[in-house]
C-alpha cells in the first residue's frame, strides 16, 4: 500500500557528459564516510535504522569518481497509488497465464520470484556464469534486478517497466538482465544491498544494480518509476544514461566500482583487537541498550520507536533478559518497569490490525504508530520469533493472554505454511484479488471487511463483533493519519481491539467467558467466508534458518504451554491441543531439513528448497538458526540425536565460516568467486544476526560439555564477541541480542539442570515441564537416560560429569533433577514443586 513516508524509491540526479567536473562529485563523496546499516533491510521500503556504528572512511582516490552522481531522496513521499499498480499487476498477471508471447531463462527455475518474470519481454537470465560470460562477450554491463516474491513494490516495477516492450528492448540491447530472489540467494543480496545503502544511505527491494561484466558495482538504486516524474528521472532516462556513462566514462566507472568494493570487504570483516571483550564492557552494553528502547518506547500504543512500526523481537528479547537480571540484583520496581514496557507492547500488538484475528499470524508491520493498518505480507521469520516472546511473557506472567497469542501464531503455521513432509514454506504475499476472476489485486483484499460483509455473515452477533472490533460502515482506517492516507480502504475495516474483552463484556452486561465463545463462532464464521475469497500468493520455498527460528518455537511451546490452567477454554483460531503436538511439528521440520538440505558424508547444509534443493549453499545464518532450534528441541524434550546433530552443524559452521584469527563468523562461505563480499554480520534487525545467535548457541554448548571441547566454545564466544567490541560500546541498540550473548557469556552463575530417568514417561515430562516452567535466560536443560546406551555413550564422551550424575542418581520408578553450577550440584529431587522451588533461588 502506499505510505506518506517511504524510501523504496530512487531519486536520481544524473549528470550529463557536458557538465562542469564537479557535477561528477557522487554523493559518496560528499559524505566521505559509510554508515553501517541494517543487514535485513525493511521490507517495502527501507526504514531509517535506529542507529549506526562509527562509519570507516570511505573516499576514493585521486582522480577516480563515477561519472554520476546520484543522491537518493530517502525520505520523500511518492504519491503512487497501490491500488491503480496493482490493478495493472492483476491484468498482466491474468494475461500472462492464458498466452504467453515471451519466455526467457527463468521459465525453468524453482523459485517462486523467478517464475514470476519467466514470461517478460526482458530476456533475463539467472545468477550463473551463463550471464556473466554473455556480459564479457557482449561487452555490455549488467542490470541486476534483486526481489522476492511477496514484494509489493517487486510487483510494481515488474508491471510498469519489466513487462513494457520499449523498456524490454532497451534492456536487451544494452545490457545482460539478471533477475535474483533475494530469500534463495542472501549472499548476492548482501553484496550489493550493501553498496547501495553504504553509498545513499538506505536501500530496500526492489534492488536494482548495474555491474561491470566483472561483477563491481557501477550505481545502484532501488525501485524506479518508468518515466521522469517530479523531477526524477525514470527507469527509460536511468538506462540510456548508463549506457552513456558505460560509453564515455567505463575506465572511471569500474575503478570506482573495485574500489567501492574493495572498501566495503575491509570494513565489513573487521577482526579483534584482542581475544575478548574489555570488562565491564557486556553489563555497560546492555544497560545501554535497555535505557535506549526505553527513551524510545511508545507509552500510548506499545513498542519501541515511531511509525513506521515493525515487531522487532530482539528488541523484546533485551528488555525481558534485562528485567530478569534487574530482578536478580533485587531491583525490582526497575524490573517492573522493564516489564511493563514489553508487556504493553505485546498486548498493542496482538489487539492491533498487524494481527490477523481471523486466521491467526502477523503481518509484516504497521504503517502508522497504532498497530491498526499493516502491510499484510506474512513471513515466517516473524511467527517464529514472535511465538517465542509470547511463550516468554506466559512463563513470567502466567497469563492465558499470551498463551493464546503463542498458539494463534502456531496454529496458523500448522493450518496455512506446512508442506506434506512436515517442511515450513517462507511467506504470504499482501495482495490478492478481491474475488476470484477478477482482473485487478489489491492490498489487503483477503484480510479487509466491510461493514455489510460482517452483517450478511455474523447475523444477530454482527453489533457485538463490530463494536467490539472497531467496525464502521465508511471505514475504520482513520485512528492515525498515517493509516490510510490516500484512502485506500475507504469503506473496509481492518479489525482492531480496542478494548479488552472484560471491559466490552461488561459493556453488554455479559459473562466474559460467553462474550469470548460469541467473539470465537463469529471469528470461525468470518474465516469460513474469507476462505472461499482468492488466496494471497504462498512462497512455499523452504528456507533453512526460518525454519529453524520456527522449529525453537515449536519446541518451546511444547512445554512452556503445560503451564496453563486445567480447564483452559480455547477459541477460534486457537485450536487447543494438546502442547505435545507441537514438539512433533518441530522434529518434523528437522527431519526434513536432514532429509533434504543435509549431506551426510560432508555434514554441509543447501540453504533452500524448492522441487529439490536450489543451488546455494547453506549460509551463516542457516547453521547458526538450525543449530539453536536443534539445541531447543533437545533441551524441551526432543531425543539426543538433535543434539549430536547441532554439534556436528557447530563443526561444519566453524569450518566454513570462522575466522580463526580475527574472530566471528563470516556470512558465506566464501568458496563462490561471483559473491565479492565475505561480512561479519553484526546487526539485530527483522531476523538476529548469524554472529549474535552463534554466540549464545557457543554459550549454550559450553555449559553442556567439558574439556577441551567446552573451552573451545567458549573461547570462539569471546572472540566473537571481541570483533563487535566498538559496536558493543557505541551503538549497542543496533545489537540487543548480542548484547545478551555479551552478559550471557560472563554470567558467573549459569545453571544446569540435569533430569535422570527413564525416558519417555509421563513423571520425565512432568519434571521437564517444571524444568522450562518459569521464565530463566541463563539456564542449560541436560536430560539422559541411563538405560539408553547411545546417550550414555554420547555424555561419556562429551561430558563425564554427567554420565557419572545419571549412573549415580538412575531410579526405575522416579525421574531425579538436579541443579547445577559448573556441574556443582544441589542435592537431587525427585518431584516438580521441588524443582520449582530450586530454581526460584
Amino acid at each position: 500500500m502506499a505510505l506518506p513516508v517511504t524510501t523504496f524509491s530512487s531519486s536520481l540526479l544524473i549528470s550529463s557528459p557536458s557538465s562542469a567536473s564537479t557535477r561528477y562529485i557522487p554523493l559518496l563523496l560528499q559524505r566521505s564516510m559509510f554508515k553501517r546499516v541494517s543487514s535485513t533491510p525493511r521490507r517495502f521500503f527501507s526504514h531509517q535504522t535506529k542507529s549506526v556504528t562509527s562509519p570507516p572512511k570511505f573516499q576514493f582516490p585521486n582522480g577516480y569518481c563515477p561519472p554520476l552522481s546520484w543522491p537518493f531522496s530517502v525520505n520523500s513521499p511518492r504519491p503512487i497509488h497501490a491500488f491503480k499498480v496493482l490493478a495493472m499487476a492483476g491484468e498482466s498477471s491474468k494475461q500472462a497465464s492464458h498466452s504467453h508471447k515471451h519466455t526467457n531463462r527463468l521459465a525453468a527455475e524453482h523459485s517462486p520470484y523467478l517464475l514470476q518474470h519467466a514470461h517478460n519481454p526482458v530476456d533475463w537470465y539467472p545468477w550463473g556464469e551463463e550471464a556473466f560470460a554473455e556480459a564479457r562477450k557482449r561487452d555490455v554491463p549488467i542490470f541486476l534486478s534483486i526481489g522476492y516474491s511477496t514484494c509489493h513494490w517487486c510487483h510494481v516495477m515488474e508491471v510498469e517497466s519489466f513487462e513494457d516492450e520499449g523498456i524490454a528492448k532497451s534492456l536487451n540491447d544494452w545490457f545482460v538482465s539478471i533477475k535474483v530472489d533475494r530469500e534463495e540467494r542472501p549472499d548476492v543480496d548482501k553484496v550489493y544491498m550493501t553498496y547501495v545503502q553504504a553509498l545513499y544511505g538506505g536501500g530496500g527491494w526492489p534492488l536494482s544494480v548495474f555491474l561491470s561484466p566483472d561483477l563491481k558495482p557501477l550505481m545502484g538504486g532501488t525501485y524506479f518509476p518508468p518515466q521522469d516524474k517530479f523531477g526524477r528521472p525514470g527507469f527509460k532516462t536511468v538506462l540510456r544514461k548508463v549506457k552513456e556513462a558505460w560509453g564515455d566514462k567505463r575506465d572511471m566507472l569500474v575503478k570506482s566500482g573495485a574500489f567501492a568494493i574493495e572498501q566495503l570487504s575491509e570494513a565489513l570483516s573487521a577482526s579483534a583487537s584482542s581475544n575478548k571483550l574489555p570488562d565491564g564492557l557486556p553489563q555497560t552494553a546492555l544497560l545501554q541498550c535497555a535505557e535506549q528502547l526505553s527513551q524510545s518506547y511508545d507509552p500510548e500504543y506499545g513498542g519501541f520507536g515511531s511509525a513506521p512500526k515493525f515487531p522487532r523481537p530482539v528488541e523484546i528479547q533485551l528488555m525481558l533478559y534485562w528485567s530478569k537480571k534487574l530482578e536478580g540484583t533485587g531491583k525490582t520496581s526497575e524490573s517492573n518497569e522493564a516489564l511493563k514496557m514489553v508487556f504493553r507492547s505485546l498486548q498493542c500488538m496482538a489487539r492491533g490490525g498487524i494481527h490477523d484475528h481471523i486466521g491467526g499470524g502477523f503481518h509484516r508491520y504497521s504503517v502508522d504508530e497504532c498497530w491498526h493498518v499493516p502491510h499484510f505480507e506474512k513471513m515466517l521469520y516473524d511467527q517464529g520469533q514472535l511465538a517465542i516472546v509470547y511463550l516468554d511473557a506466559f512463563g513470567i506472567t502466567k497469563e492465558a493472554f499470551y498463551s493464546f497469542v503463542a498458539r494463534d501464531i502456531l496454529d496458523y503455521l500448522r493450518r496455512d505454511m506446512i508442506g506434506p513432509d512436515g517442511e515450513i514454506f517462507s511467506a504470504e504475499d499482501a495482495d490478492s484479488a478481491e474475488y476470484e476472476g477478477a482482473t485487478k489485486k489489491k492490498e489487503g483484499a483477503f484480510y479487509v471487511w466491510t461493514s455489510k460483509e460482517i452483517e450478511d455473515v455474523l447475523g444477530e452477533h454482527a453489533t457485538l463483533f463490530k463494536e467490539h472490533y472497531y467496525v464502521k460502515p465508511l471505514g475504520n482506517c482513520d485512528l492515525s493519519r498515517m493509516s490510510d492516507p490516500h484512502k485506500e480502504f475507504k469503506e473496509k475495516n481492518v479489525l482492531i481491539e480496542r478494548k479488552s474483552p472484560s471491559e466490552m463484556a461488561s459493556e453488554v452486561g455479559m459473562p466474559v467467558e460467553k462474550y469470548l465463545d460469541v467473539l470465537g463462532e463469529c471469528r470461525r464464521k468470518l474465516f469460513e467466508v474469507r476462505s472461499r475469497r482468492p488466496r494471497p500468493h504462498l512462497d512455499d520455498k523452504v528456507i533453512v534458518s526460518w525454519n529453524g527460528l520456527a522449529i525453537s518455537s515449536f519446541a518451546r511451546a511444547s512445554k512452556i504451554l503445560k503451564g496453563e490452567n486445567e480447564g483452559t477454554r480455547y477459541n477460534f483460531p486457537v485450536v487447543g491441543c494438546d502442547p505435545k503436538e507441537y514438539i512433533e511439528v518441530a522434529e518434523k521440520a528437522a527431519s526434513f531439513i536432514r532429509k533434504q538440505l543435509y549431506n551426510e558424508q560432508t555434514h554441509r547444509l543447501q540453504h533452500s528448497f524448492r522441487n529439490g534443493p536450489a543451488k546455494a549453499p547453506g549460509f551463516l545464518d542457516d547453521y547458526a538458526f538450525l543449530i539453536s532450534g536443534l539445541l531447543d528441541l533437545y533441551e524441551f524434550g526432543g531425543a539426543s540425536n538433535w543434539l549430536v546433530w547441532a554439534t556436528e552443524l557447530q563443526d561444519t559452521q566453524d569450518e566454513l565460516f570462522l575466522d580463526r584469527e580475527g574472530g566471528g563468523y563470516f556470512n558465506t562461505p566464501g568458496e563462490d568467486p561471483s559473491v565479492l563480499l565475505r561480512v561479519k554480520e553484526d546487526h539485530d534487525g527483522a531476523e538476529p544476526s548469524g554472529n549474535s545467535v552463534s554466540a549464545i548457541n557457543l554459550i549454550r554448548l559450553t555449559s553442556m560439555v567439558t574439556g577441551n571441547k567446552s573451552d573451545h566454545y567458549r573461547r570462539n564466544a569471546e572472540h566473537l564477541l571481541a570483533v563487535f567490541e566498538t559496536r558493543l560500546k557505541e551503538a549497542a541498540m543496533a545489537v540487543p541480542l548480542m548484547c545478551c550473548a555479551a552478559d550471557m557469556l560472563f554470567v558467573p552463575s549459569r545453571k544446569q539442570i540435569v533430569l535422570v530417568g527413564h525416558k519417555p514417561s509421563s513423571e520425565f515430562e512432568t519434571m521437564l515441564t517444571a524444568a522450562h516452567a518459569s521464565y530463566h535466560p541463563n539456564k542449560t536443560v541436560i536430560h539422559i537416560d541411563p538405560s539408553n546406551a547411545e546417550e550414555m555413550q554420547f555424555w561419556e564422551e562429551n561430558n563425564s560429569n554427567v554420565a557419572l550424575m545419571a549412573k549415580n542418581n538412575f531410579s526405575a520408578d522416579k525421574v531425579v533433577a538436579l541443579v547445577c553450577q559448573n556441574f556443582t550440584c544441589s542435592a537431587p529431587v525427585t518431584d516438580p514443586i521441588s524443582l520449582q522451588a530450586l530454581l526460584s533461588q
